[in-house]
Formats: C-alpha cells, sequence, structure tokens
C-alpha cells in the first residue's frame, strides 16, 4: 500500500487512520478486536487513540481505548506492525489534565502500561495548554524522545499563533518539533482549519491528521432529520449539520456516490484524502462491516471537475 510520511519523521502512514474512540465505548472488546484484525487484514496500520477514552462513558475512568488496543497487540503479537498515536493533555481527573513536563512525563507511563508497549509512535498534545510557555511540553517530549519512549510527537486542537510559536521555540532551543497536526476538518467543518493552519501546516511541512472526518457520523447520510437522531450516542454534536447547508453537501454526497458506484461516507473521505498537504483522515468503526465501507475510500479516485463540485457545495 502507498503510504505518506507523517511530517519530517522517519514515519509512513497509509492515507487512513483508524480512530480508537469508540473502543471500550460503543464496541466491546470483542468487537473492538473484530474491527482491528480487520483493519491489520487489510493492510493498515496506523491507529488513533488517547488517554482520555472515554472518561465520558458511564462508569468509565479513561484509558478504556489504550487498554483494548494493548490488549490486541499482545494477543496478536502485532505491535511492530502498526503505527500507534496516542494523546495527552485532557482531563482524566481534576488533578490529572495538562501539558506541564511533570504531569506528561507521569502520563505516559500510565499510557505505556495500557498499551502494553515500550515505546509510543506519535505522542500528540491533545489540547494546547494556554497557562504553559510552548516551551514546556517539547522540553517533556524531549526527555521522552531521548529515553526512546516516544519517536515523534504532534499537535491537536492548537491555534494558529500557539502553533507557530511551538514551532518556532524547537528551532530556537533544539527541541522536538510538532510533526502533525491534528484538527477537526470534514466536507462541513472547513473554515477553522482553512482560515490559516493549512498554510502554516503545507508550510512548515506538518502532517495533518484529521478527526471528525465524517462530521460525527453526518456525512455518512444517515443522519437527515431530528428524528433520525433520537436515541443516537452522538446526536448533540450531529445536530448542528442540519441546516441548509447540511442539506446541500449531503445531497451532492449523494449524487457523487450515485456516479461512482460509492457511499456518502467514501466519497467524503475521499475528498480528504485527495486535500493537497493532508496526510491522513481519521474515522472510526464500530463493526467489520463498517471499517469495510471505509477502507474503500482510499481506492476512490475522484476527478478534478467532481472534487471541485463538493469544495462548491461545501463552500
Amino acid at each position: 500500500m502507498q503510504t505518506r510520511r507523517l511530517g519530517r519523521s522517519d514515519i509512513h502512514v497509509p492515507p487512513f487512520c483508524l480512530g480508537g474512540n469508540v473502543f471500550g465505548w460503543t464496541a466491546d472488546e470483542t468487537a473492538s478486536f473484530a474491527v482491528l484484525d480487520a483493519y491489520l487484514d487489510a493492510g493498515f496500520t496506523f491507529i488513533d487513540t488517547a488517554d482520555i477514552y472515554s472518561t465520558w462513558g458511564p462508569g468509565h475512568t479513561g484509558g478504556e481505548s489504550e487498554t483494548v488496543i494493548g490488549r490486541w497487540m499482545k494477543a496478536r503479537g502485532c505491535r511492530d506492525r502498526v503505527v500507534i498515536a496516542t494523546k495527552v493533555g485532557g482531563e482524566m481527573a481534576p488533578d490529572k489534565k495538562g501539558l506541564s513536563k511533570a504531569y506528561i512525563l507521569q502520563a505516559v507511563e500510565d499510557s505505556l502500561r495500557r498499551l502494553q508497549t515500550d515505546v509510543i509512535d506519535l505522542y500528540q498534545s491533545h489540547f494546547d495548554d494556554e497557562n504553559l510557555p510552548v516551551e514546556e511540553p517539547l522540553q517533556a517530549y524531549d526527555a521522552l524522545i531521548k529515553a526512546g519512549k516516544v519517536r515523534a510527537v504532534g499537535a491537536s486542537n492548537f491555534s494558529p499563533a500557539r502553533l507557530s510559536a511551538a514551532l518556532d521555540a524547537s528551532r530556537r532551543d533544539g527541541l522536538p518539533r510538532y510533526e502533525s497536526l491534528q484538527p477537526g476538518y470534514n466536507l462541513y467543518d472547513r473554515q477553522e482549519f482553512e482560515a490559516e493552519l493549512a498554510d502554516l501546516c503545507r508550510r512548515e511541512e506538518l502532517g495533518v491528521i484529521p478527526y471528525f472526518s465524517l462530521a460525527a457520523g453526518f456525512l455518512t447520510g444517515k443522519y437527515r432529520s431530528k428524528a433520525d437522531l433520537e436515541g443516537r450516542a452522538r446526536a448533540g454534536r450531529v445536530g448542528r449539520y442540519l441546516d441548509a447547508r447540511g442539506e446541500r453537501i449531503l445531497s451532492t454526497l449523494d449524487a457523487v456516490a450515485a456516479d461512482q458506484g460509492a457511499t456518502p461516507a467514501q466519497v467524503a473521505l475521499a475528498w480528504l484524502i485527495a486535500r493537497p498537504g493532508l496526510t491522513a483522515p481519521i474515522a472510526s468503526a464500530t463493526s467489520v462491516a463498517q471499517l469495510d465501507e471505509l477502507l474503500a475510500a482510499p481506492r476512490l479516485s475522484l476527478s478534478a471537475d467532481t472534487l471541485a463540485r463538493l469544495d462548491e457545495a461545501s463552500a
């Protein structure tokens, strides 16, 4: 499979990343193992998770996703075949959050233990900690890279100004640089990333691995009215897409999907994969059937005219 380099690092990944937010939440361990098996069997290798997945679940304390992935890698003996990305900084508890050097050095040990591995391939600042200078988390990452516990570092949910400042600090102080950015980005949510971050990432040669690639499921076409959202775990997130622009995007996705013999989800992911400078969109699946649909997206080639049609519909 053709892979893409993650920033300037020595890590190469396929053009689709499997999101781990559902593992141990809406996908139990058996279902999660089945999805992970199918993903690896199809030749894909890039898995993204976070320490806080899934603190929002009833009775959950965080670490559920990392624990499932760790058990799977140990059971399958496949650690050397996958690229594992996880994150730090989200709130695990009132006294366990942020990007202080001391907290990162503590939190990484918990993630390594749950993942049952000696090294994290991509360790990401989940949310910027604006109470700290941008150098502080980079100093922690420097120690972890030198100790062989982390290969590369990335940022998520950073403003253009703070990301630029962090990159400047890396150059100035000889610290590890963020090799990737994980922004919220999809056919509907375009403005925040495209305004300044996209140019910054291209200029600095950062990998881009967007989350919410399918707008919390909206771009699959399964949610077309408020009635479709009743009783759904993602109802609160999806509801804001049910407007005239959302309808226009879905209508265009339907038309393009029909032309391509594909599904709206496959077209939405293929649009992202074709974006200049984008490395790999992230999407999750709770069943092998859902995953099989998503894995067809990297093989879907959209013409320049089709991409322009999607651009216009989502402008």
